[in-house]
C-alpha cells in the first residue's frame, strides 16, 4: 500500500503551474487576483521610487539655487510661473502672488503676507497629493491580501475535503494535491501583501520627509517676504 501511494504521490504534478491548474475555478480567480495586486504593487513601489529620488534631486538643485544669493525677482523669471520642479511650483505660487499684492504705484494691498502663505500652503498640498498618489493601493494589497489568499485556501480545502468523501479515500495521494494549491493561494497573498506593506510604510515616511521640505522651505521663503514687507 505505500508503494502504491508512493508512485500515485510521484506522478502528481506539484509544480506551480500544475498546482494553479488543478485548482478550481475559485481558487483559480483568487491567484489571478493576488498576481495581478503583486505586480500592480510593484508598479506603485518602482514608479514612486524614481519620482521621490527625482523629487529630492530637484529640491537639492532648488535650494542651491535659492540660497545662492541671486535675486528673487531674478530666479523667478529664470523658471517661470509654472515651471517644472517640485520646489519650484512652490516658490512659483509665493512670487506670483507677491507681484500680484503690489498696486500699480509700487505699494502693497493690505494682507499680502497671509495671501502669499495660503498660495504656497495650497501649492504644497498639490504636492503632497501628487507624491501620496498610489499609497493607498499599497496600504489595500497590504490588508486585504493575506484575508483574499486565506478565502482561496478555505476553498480549496472545502474542495479537497468534498474530493476525500467522494471518493471514499483518505489516500495521501488523494489528499496532498488539494491541500497543496489550497496553501498555494495562502502563499501568494503573502507574496503580494509583504512587499506592499514594507514599501508602504517606507514610502510614507519618505513622503513625509519631502513635504517637510517643502514646508520649511515655505517658512524661510515666507520670513524673507516677512522682512521685505516690513521695510
Amino acid at each position: 500500500m505505500e508503494a502504491e501511494t508512493l508512485a500515485l504521490a510521484q506522478e502528481i504534478d506539484f509544480s506551480l503551474w500544475g498546482l494553479f491548474a488543478r485548482a478550481t475555478f475559485t481558487v483559480k480567480l483568487v491567484m489571478v487576483m493576488l498576481i495581478v495586486a503583486s505586480f500592480w504593487s510593484w508598479a506603485i513601489i518602482i514608479q514612486k521610487l524614481i519620482n521621490y529620488r527625482a523629487a529630492r534631486a530637484e529640491a537639492s538643485v532648488f535650494d542651491r539655487a535659492f540660497w545662492s544669493g541671486e535675486p528673487l525677482d531674478g530666479l523667478f523669471e529664470q523658471i517661470g510661473p509654472q515651471p517644472d520642479g517640485n520646489s519650484e511650483r512652490i516658490f512659483a505660487a509665493g512670487m506670483t502672488e507677491w507681484r500680484r499684492s503690489h498696486r500699480s504705484d509700487g505699494g502693497l494691498i493690505a494682507g499680502a503676507q497671509s495671501r502669499i502663505d495660503r498660495s504656497m500652503d495650497v501649492a504644497i498640498s498639490k504636492e503632497a497629493e501628487e507624491l501620496q498618489k498610489g499609497l493607498p493601493i499599497l496600504a489595500t494589497i497590504g490588508s486585504t491580501a493575506p484575508f483574499v489568499g486565506l478565502f482561496g485556501t478555505v476553498w480549496g480545502i472545502m474542495n479537497a475535503f468534498i474530493e476525500i468523501a467522494e471518493q471514499q479515500n483518505t489516500n495521501l495521494a488523494v489528499v496532498a494535491p488539494g491541500i497543496a494549491e489550497a496553501l498555494l493561494a495562502t502563499g501568494l497573498g503573502l507574496l503580494a501583501a509583504i512587499p506592499a506593506v514594507i514599501f508602504y510604510n517606507k514610502l510614507s515616511a519618505d513622503s513625509d520627509r519631502i513635504v517637510g521640505g517643502y514646508e520649511a522651505f515655505a517658512d524661510e521663503f515666507s520670513t524673507i517676504l516677512s522682512r521685505q514687507l516690513d521695510s
